[in-house]
């Protein structure tokens, strides 16, 4: 892994359009593994309202479906997007569903995983994986998928752009 930074890298958008990362250098990004069949999917609404709060203020949330967990996003983009939207208000930038183990790993979740590795090492343990990337694209703290995106809060202002 030789990025520097996420913001080397890029990823494709839910609709199949090209996100460039580096797009996004100075705000604050959290990027989820999501999936709408898990116990806890209702985790989308507290995404949302993190969005709706912060986003105004440098935070971008990109939500990456998967389904390497017990077959729990099964649905194509188009349908993952259309159930995100219409069961919990979902706004902030869902991307292509993606691995996030194994060997075809997406880049951004390899450079996540080496950043910050987790209970089991570099794998990502299940649906709803968060990291919070600082604005440098250089640190990356993971938080458990039972971390409640609320939970979350302190960690976000003490990182928003000044």
């Amino acid at each position: 892994m030789n990025q520097a930074s996420i913001f080397d890298l890029n990823a494709t958008k839910n609709d199949g359009s090209e996100l460039k990362l580096d797009d996004l250098r100075g705000k604050l990004l959290l990027i989820v593994n999501t999936a709408s069949n898990c116990g806890f999917t209702p985790q989308y609404a507290g995404l949302e309202a993190l969005h709706k709060k912060y986003s105004d203020k440098g935070l971008v949330i990109l939500g990456f479906p998967c389904d390497q967990f017990a077959h729990q996003e099964p649905g194509t983009d188009s349908e993952i997007a259309q159930f995100c939207s219409r069961n919990f208000g979902v706004t902030f930038q869902l991307m292509a569903k993606i691995d996030v183990n194994g060997k075809n790993t997406h880049p951004v979740f390899k450079f996540l995983k080496a950043k910050a590795p987790g209970a089991l090492g570099t794998r990502v343990k299940w649906n709803f994986t968060k990291f919070l990337v600082s604005i440098d694209g250089t640190k990356v703290q993971r938080f458990s998928p039972a971390t409640e995106p609320k939970d979350m809060e302190r960690s976000i202002e003490r990182l928003l752009p000044a």
